[in-house]
């Protein structure tokens, strides 16, 4: 990604971060207040994708993976399941302290530097 490129994504987040319309004057804007110097097209074409797309999805999917695990297991629990998902996570937490501790190398009377 080049510097253009990394200059205007971050110009549109913190325009859409703050709730200010993504437009090419917008990002030129910032980009002039930070000091950035771009090619005139960058701005034109994040502006453009912007009212194309809708960048909170955009932010949401950049993971590739789709919607975060805890909003897609969100809808489970409430629908009735409730008090099994409750139940499960303290037995996922009970499992994770019987696992026994590895020893260190104090326990068996020599260190690193002895």
């Amino acid at each position: 990604m080049s510097v253009a490129e990394t200059a205007c994504s971050y110009a549109s987040l913190i325009l859409h971060d703050e709730g200010i319309s993504v437009s090419e004057d917008n990002i030129v804007t910032l980009l002039k207040t930070a000091k950035v110097q771009v090619d005139s097209f960058w701005p034109t074409l994040f502006a453009k994708l912007a009212q194309k797309k809708n960048l909170g999805d955009l932010i949401a999917n950049a993971a590739g993976g789709g919607a975060p695990v805890a909003v897609a297991a969100a809808p489970v629990g409430a629908a009735g399941g409730g008090a099994a998902a409750a139940a499960a996570a303290p037995a996922a937490e009970e499992k994770k302290k019987e696992e026994p501790e590895e020893e260190s190398d104090d326990d068996m009377g020599f260190g690193l530097f002895d």
